[in-house]
């Protein structure tokens, strides 16, 4: 029998070695599409002006609006420029009550005749949030991906109802737009080789806007909302 060759075994070794390692690391690479599909929760961070209504006398002292949070669907779209470099897309829209704060704004609303649309909150509407991101992902052929992103996002509000002790025939609300920026940082778990993986995302959108009332129950009613959301997310993903 001939001696073996100690240099081929070792060859045979690194080959099976560099085999096993590219069959398991199913990381990213330029040209890939990535979709994801998220459970959100939309928290805001929000802080307003003092609500202007010029039949109480103006400014109402020491009162402002909250907007309430909202779990929902989100869609986001990635295309990759290179291994490191990629472009996402966020989709999604979710639904926000406002709500007036403050002893004396909330004593002049509650002493309003009821209008039979019940609750304390003045506005129920809808955003749609597309947010454009630029990722960098860290370490993009391993099994875990975390990315870091920055861009723009610009906010519609639709289908604003006034509610509550302001709701009469004729009242209304216009939410006008926001334009500002984001950030995001996230991760990436493959499942198997299979190109399916686990996703968890957080992102904090720069959001405001100013809510315009009019014929309502006191008339004319404006204030300016910083809304800030931070937006949690958990969801699952594929490569194409």
């Amino acid at each position: 029998m001939k001696p073996i060759n100690k240099s081929f075994v070792i060859g045979l070794l690194l080959a099976s070695g560099a085999t096993s390692f590219a069959a398991q690391a199913t990381g990213t690479e330029a040209g890939d599409w990535i979709v994801r599909v998220r459970g959100i929760n939309v928290s805001p961070n929000d802080n307003s002006t003092q609500v202007d209504v010029p039949a109480l006398g103006g400014s109402v002292a020491e009162s402002s609006v909250g907007v309430g949070s909202s779990t929902v669907p989100e869609l986001d779209i990635t295309y990759m420029l290179s291994p490191n470099w990629g472009i996402e897309l966020i989709l999604g829209t979710s639904q926000h009550d406002v709500s007036p704060q403050g002893s004396a704004l909330i004593g002049a609303l509650n002493g309003l005749p009821p209008t039979g649309t019940g609750g304390r909150d003045v506005i129920d509407a809808w955003a749609l949030p597309p947010t454009l991101t630029f990722q960098y992902h860290f370490i993009p052929e391993s099994n875990f991906r975390p990315y870091v992103g920055v861009g723009l996002n610009y906010t519609i509000f639709y289908g604003e109802d006034v509610t509550g002790p302001l709701a009469v025939d004729g009242s209304t609300v216009k939410m006008r737009p926001s334009l500002g920026w984001a950030a995001q940082v996230g991760a990436d778990f493959d499942l198997g080789n299979s190109g399916w993986f686990a996703n968890i995302d957080v992102k904090y959108i720069d959001m405001d806007t100013r809510a315009e009332f009019r014929n309502t129950a006191v008339g004319d009613v404006n204030v300016d909302v910083e809304i800030n959301p931070v937006v949690y997310g958990i969801g699952i993903g594929r490569r194409f």
